[in-house]
């Protein structure tokens, strides 16, 4: 097959079962340009041992996953969730990313505030953005699919993602535009449009809906063209919104975790190009 489109990035987490070797390697195989990154797994590797293996290779990190989980109650509990964050900043800068993708966090255990909790993410964004924009990294907020509201992330749509981004600057800030958790919200276009005049849209990331859902929901991202979600369309939104940066498929499918890694990433860059480029 030809290279890869030089905006296509694939996350880390889509083809997991390969070492950051073996990932590296087969991004040069298929002339794929940029990869998205998780902490786990960089950690255990070494996050100057990453850096060093993917820029000698060439490749740019699109984004670091994840920081986050700023809703707990706790005192404490805020205290080393904020610490974990500026490591997390930290981890992005040393890997040469300029975006550290959020996800917020869900309800404390017996809370059933769900505004108090998203006045919680605000706090701590207040105390992080700053520390992030020093080092040059910027916090993508990322909304995820309601379903996941109680126990992962209580911000659910990109207006509520945009209202607490748009309380600080663009260059701390934005957001993450996942079509995976968006493309059931009717009002998601009009949102794209206004984090793109706000210079917000911090990234692109696609994974398709297909059903039914797997035990525990998490691990339900379908690959690209295997469900519901109109990818063109999608990329149509961010484009008119003035987005040109990398589109990242990230994908958390066991079905696919069981396959060859390798072949996995091939799929994923011939997919890209049938349901997102032609």
């Amino acid at each position: 097959m030809s290279a890869a489109p030089e905006r296509f990035s694939i996350n880390q987490m889509t083809v997991k079962q390969l070492s950051l070797p073996e990932l590296v390697d087969g991004c040069l195989e298929l002339g794929v340009r940029g990869v998205g990154l998780w902490r786990e797994p960089v950690q255990s590797y070494g996050v100057e041992a990453t850096a060093k293996l993917v820029g000698d290779a060439g490749l740019t990190v699109t984004t670091l996953c994840r920081g986050g989980f700023f809703t707990a109650i706790d005192p404490d509990e805020r205290a080393r969730a904020l610490d974990d964050n500026r490591r997390a900043v930290d981890e992005a800068a040393t890997l040469g990313t300029d975006t550290l993708v959020l996800v917020s966090g869900g309800l404390p255990a017996g809370s059933k505030d769900l505004r108090g909790a998203r006045e919680r993410i605000a706090d701590a964004l207040g105390e992080l953005g700053p520390y992030a924009a020093d080092g040059g990294v910027r916090l993508a907020i990322e909304p995820l699919h309601p379903m996941y509201a109680s126990d992962r992330c209580v911000v659910s749509t990109l207006a509520q993602a945009l209202d607490l981004a748009e309380r600080f600057p663009a260059e701390q800030v934005g957001v993450t535009v996942d079509t995976y958790h968006i493309w059931w919200d009717d009002t998601a276009p009009e949102q794209i449009a206004r984090a793109g005049a706000g210079g917000r849209i911090h990234t692109f990331q696609l994974a398709d809906w297909t059903t039914p859902l797997p035990e525990g929901v998490l691990n339900g991202r379908g690959q690209i063209g295997d469900g519901s979600i109109d990818m063109r369309e999608w990329k149509g939104y961010v484009t008119a919104a003035g987005y040109t940066g990398p589109i990242e498929v990230e994908l958390f499918n066991e079905g696919l975790w069981a396959r060859d890694g390798r072949e996995v990433l091939a799929e994923t860059v011939e997919r890209f190009v049938e349901h997102v480029i032609r």
